[in-house]
């Protein structure tokens, strides 16, 4: 949700938006982790052989395309890289999907 300035200086546009969409359990989290798991299986790539390219165990791959984990930036390029796909591609793909 995205909510209008006047209530705080801190702001540094007209526009911010709503801290609850950071949630793990947020529709556009949910979409973020079906794009992560379609650039996997993309890429044919099990979840284990991912792990391996991207320096985690499987259990941490599959954690996050369950919704237990958060992805931040640094890992997100990390995890399109590793699926062959440069991250500002993923990027423009995720954002398609309403991410």
């Amino acid at each position: 949700m995205i909510h209008e300035k006047g209530r705080n200086d801190l702001f540094q546009s007209d526009l911010y938006l709503d801290p609850m969409v950071t949630s793990i359990h947020h529709q556009r989290y949910i979409v973020l982790r079906q794009h992560l798991k379609s650039l996997r299986q993309a890429a044919e790539l099990s979840q284990t052989e991912l792990a391996d390219r991207i320096g985690e165990d499987q259990s941490y791959v599959s954690k996050i395309e369950r919704g237990e984990r958060y992805v931040d930036l640094l890992f997100y390029m990390d995890w399109c890289r590793a699926c062959g796909i440069e991250p500002d591609m993923g990027m423009k793909s995720l954002l398609e999907a309403g991410g």
